[in-house]
């Protein structure tokens, strides 16, 4: 396939509204993609037509007709690179058709991915993530074309197909009108550098084990005071770096 006649995965729904957020996705195994970003929340968002998501097969970009977009590292080394050219030219090509707020490289030395990091990122418009592979891309690429970079953790996958997916679940499920209960997302682990507090469902009684008595009371006031509390010794004990702000 030529450069010039793309068959992009587009996982968006075919009516994306003007003011969805547009994410590109930069791939040498695209179809890795396809599963985690088609369903459920993702797959509703897309539906509603609140978030697009376009995954561009990098090796449609290659330098030769083998599909090449890596090569040996100078100096020598084991693993290969990604090179510069078949980024370069996609990049190049995708902001010919709009302006992007970040271009996001997935990399185990990127800036460790937060709450903080999901919530600014869900009020941007348009972003290109890129998924790295093999040794990781060129140097060139991270200092003139992007902008962020980000890991989901201090190890190493395969390559960033799954860390994008991730980032891109953490950032759309805050977009306005996807969850079903808006506030659910202000709720969660994080959002106030607090851990969730424990949650029940019926019956409230199961083989002995009770509900907390406040949750029952009806007193909202009250229930809200002890889930700050419970949150608070759940965060004091499991995340204490939380509370050092």
């Amino acid at each position: 396939m030529t450069a010039n006649n793309k068959d992009h995965n587009d996982l968006s729904s075919p009516t994306g509204g003007q003011g969805a957020l547009h994410i590109d996705i930069i791939s040498v195994l695209p179809d890795l993609l396809a599963s985690p970003l088609s369903h459920s929340i993702m797959k509703r968002a897309q539906d509603k037509g609140l978030l697009a998501i376009k995954v561009h097969p990098l090796r449609d970009w290659a330098v030769n007709e083998y599909g090449q977009v890596d090569d040996y590292q100078y100096g020598g080394g084991a693993g290969m690179v990604m090179m510069c050219e078949p980024l370069a030219k996609l990049i190049d090509s995708l902001r010919e058709e709009r302006t992007y707020d970040e271009i996001i490289y997935m990399t185990p030395d990127g800036e460790t991915l937060n709450q903080r990091t999901a919530n600014n990122l869900s009020l941007k418009q348009n972003l290109i993530l890129i998924c790295g592979h093999y040794k990781g891309i060129d140097q060139r690429i991270r200092d003139h074309y992007v902008t962020k970079e980000i890991s989901i953790g201090d190890y190493v996958l395969s390559g960033g197909e799954l860390a994008a997916a991730v980032l891109v679940d953490a950032i759309g499920r805050l977009l306005p009108g996807v969850l079903n209960d808006e506030t659910s997302a202000l709720t969660d682990s994080f959002q106030d550098d607090l851990l969730a507090p424990p949650v029940y469902t019926r019956p409230a009684d199961f083989r002995g084990w009770k509900v907390p008595d406040i949750l029952l009371s009806g007193d909202l006031k009250k229930i809200d005071e002890w889930r700050y509390e419970q949150a608070l010794e759940r965060t004091t004990t499991r995340r204490p770096d939380l509370l050092k702000d």
